[in-house]
């Protein structure tokens, strides 16, 4: 490599393919495009596509990423030089490059930031160290992968066959009740690895990612998985990843940060539990996994697999579309899997029995229910739907909100002692903005001093279960106590808040799940999906009917989402969400996006757009609601909708727009979500 001349102007151009595009790293919309530069020759070695790089824009040195290198541009003035390789590690690959391209512009964000997503942040000692001798993996044989448990399913079989031959298949899979999915997922890793192919599996959290990758290393040997979460150290983070980039891993296991993981010859990709929130990226510009796999399984030619004992409405439309297969038991299989499921006032008998079923927080058949699992031996598991002791109090007699009398903070009860507090000061209702207690509670609305607990957190109810199964172990889990990965068989009481559920090791003989009425009165589209899939997530750990399992839902029985519970037809319901959505368009039948900012901000957006796209509003969002908040900027948001064909045309406009503003350095910031998660 010939060296460096002193300045500038002694450099010579590389011989061939002197021009280099470059991805550089600047977050404006009207700057989201590669640009050239020439690479001088004491770099032509190290500038390969991929690597990370420095150059000069607009006066200052900023990073980039080298995209490929041409012989000409089409830039017809001089061409600045690349200043610098940071490093000679090719860390970009094409096809993720194209991923992330895709998902910008799916989502009218800008390229930089979807990589920031998508390549952890360089840790030089890392790259510096040896490669580390891995054991050879287990041969992994198409005989091995013999998916006795994928023969339940309907084409289950046929997946895995298609695995095994390289397909690019798609499917939904409906899991069964009580099912080892971590297991079935490790089986269609196993066959892709058999077919000489890589494998990424996404799960919402770490739990998932702990008994995926062991279900994994089992078997394929723990030399051919890696997890890559975003709880990793930064250098052991980088050090897997590398580990992957580089081929010498072929199975990816993770949360939503193993989405883009660069794996080698791609051919299953995977994710757990769509509807889980997790999977939606709380940053610029919000994609979430499931589409993002979509959009990779269709450039790539490799196999999706979206499994769930749940089915989210996006789910359905891609079997409804012809897209993926739908891979699923049939009822028989279910309804000898499932447990018994009992929703409150369901009968007249049960009404007879116990008049105040309705009324009460926990009515005879849920006791029942837990001395059956008891009296067997097993644990019962109690879903809670918020977590705290008593986080919200109201009027005894108007039922509106207490307020604390100094900053008109919500009034609650903790239940903690100590740290100073007294056991009389521990129970007066005190402010969950500024910690003052309230001794004289008067409500300003009626003047009653009478107060009641607007909803029951997962302390509280451990509380008042111990009190009322005296002798029995009661232990949490989430809400603000560490959350537990599994219980053993004993006959014990867990309280969980959705999704910090542990595993049984032989299954639980009962679940509650309360207050199902706080989980569906949030003002939110899809709220009875998710209502759902908390149900359905708890349930699922519970033992069949057949070996009494029971399940009690404290909800009304003729609700439909209770009903789909009770039936154990997660399919139904979300075939019946999709057509209630299709019919008023909403997602996913539609198209949406929202638009969030200042008055005079929304309103410049919404006049760049054309006039297909319908806008609903802009209206007003109220204040943030919280202790320090002060008089808040007053902000709108608007909601925008557009046939799913017409979706690509309305994230070129908004991209547009933003970067018509961005060029104009105007000062007030928009924030623009396509498919945003809630839509309330």
């Amino acid at each position: 490599m010939a060296g460096a001349g002193r300045n500038r102007g002694e450099w010579r151009s590389a011989p061939d393919l002197p021009v280099a595009r470059v991805a550089v790293d600047v977050p404006l919309a009207h700057l989201d495009r590669p640009f050239d530069y020439r690479v001088p020759e004491h770099l032509d070695a190290a500038a390969v596509p991929g690597v990370r790089l420095r150059v000069r824009f607009a006066g200052r040195l900023v990073d980039g990423f080298l995209l490929e290198r041409v012989a000409e541009s089409g830039h017809t003035g001089r061409l600045a030089w690349v200043e610098k390789v940071i490093s000679p590690e090719p860390v970009l690959t094409a096809e993720v490059a194209a991923l992330c391209r895709a998902v910008a512009d799916r989502y009218a964000g800008v390229l930089a930031d979807v990589l920031r997503l998508t390549v952890p942040p360089r840790h030089a000692r890392v790259e510096a160290e040896a490669p580390p001798e891995r054991p050879a993996p287990t041969p992994v044989e198409p005989s091995g992968t013999d998916g006795a448990g994928w023969a339940r399913y309907g084409r289950g079989q046929a997946f895995l066959d298609a695995l095994t031959a390289g397909r690019a298949a798609h499917a939904v899979w409906q899991a069964l009740p009580g099912e080892a999915w971590p297991e079935r997922l490790a089986e269609a890793a196993a066959a892709t690895v058999a077919a000489d192919r890589g494998a990424v599996l996404v799960v919402p959290d770490q739990r998932d990612v702990d008994a995926l990758h062991a279900a994994c290393a089992d078997r394929l040997g723990a030399s051919a998985v890696v997890a890559l979460t975003a709880e990793l150290g930064p250098a052991e983070r980088y050090r897997r990843w590398l580990a992957v980039r580089r081929g010498q891993i072929r199975v990816v296991v993770g949360t939503r940060s193993a989405t883009f993981a660069p794996v080698d010859r791609l051919g299953l990709l995977a994710v757990w539990d769509d509807g889980d929130d997790l999977h939606a990226e709380p940053r610029a510009p919000y994609p979430h996994v499931r589409d993002v796999l979509v959009l990779r399984a269709h450039a790539a030619g490799a196999a999706l697999l979206v499994g769930g004992h749940a089915r989210t409405a996006e789910a359905h439309l891609l079997v409804e579309s012809g897209w993926a297969r739908e891979v699923g038991p049939d009822r028989a299989t279910v309804r000898a899997q499932m447990p018994r499921v009992t929703a409150v006032g369901e009968t007249d008998a049960q009404l007879v029995r116990d008049p105040s079923a309705r009324a009460a927080r926990l009515p005879h058949v849920a006791f029942e229910a837990v001395r059956a699992a008891l009296a067997a031996g097993r644990p019962a598991l109690v879903q809670v739907p918020r977590s705290g002791y008593l986080p919200w109090l109201a009027c005894g007699s108007c039922r509106e909100t207490a307020r604390c009398r100094h900053c008109a903070g919500p009034l609650g009860l903790s239940g903690r002692r100590g740290a100073g507090r007294s056991d009389e000061q521990a129970a007066l209702p005190h402010c969950r903005w500024c910690g003052r207690a309230e001794s004289a509670f008067r409500c300003p609305a009626c003047g009653s001093r009478r107060l009641r607990a607007g909803v029951v957190g997962a302390g509280r109810t451990a509380e008042e279960l111990g009190r009322a199964f005296p002798g029995v172990t009661v232990r949490s889990s989430g809400g603000g106590t560490s959350v537990l990965a599994e219980v053993g068989a004993a006959p014990e009481l867990v309280v969980a808040t959705p999704g910090a559920e542990p595993r049984a090791s032989e299954g639980y003989g009962a679940a509650l799940l309360l207050d199902g009425w706080a989980l569906l009165s949030r003002p939110d589209l899809r709220v009875a999906e998710e209502t759902l899939r908390r149900w359905l997530a708890a349930a699922a750990l519970v033992v069949p009917h057949t070996r009494g399992g029971r399940v009690v839902v404290i909800a009304d029985a003729a609700l439909p989402v209770v009903q789909a519970l009770v039936r154990w037809d997660p399919v139904g319901h979300a075939a019946a969400e999709y057509a209630s959505r299709a019919e008023v368009g909403f997602p996913p039948a539609m198209r949406m996006a929202t638009v969030e900012g200042a008055p005079g901000a929304v309103a410049d957006v919404l006049g760049e757009l054309p006039e297909t796209v319908e806008v609903l509003g802009p209206v007003e969002l109220d204040p943030v609601d919280g202790p320090g908040a002060g008089a808040a900027e007053v902000r709108e948001r608007a909601l925008l909708r557009v046939p799913r064909t017409d979706g690509r045309a309305m994230a070129a406009a908004l991209h547009a727009a933003q970067a018509t503003r961005t060029a104009r350095k105007v000062p007030d910031p928009v924030r623009v979500r396509l498919d945003p998660v809630e839509i309330g």
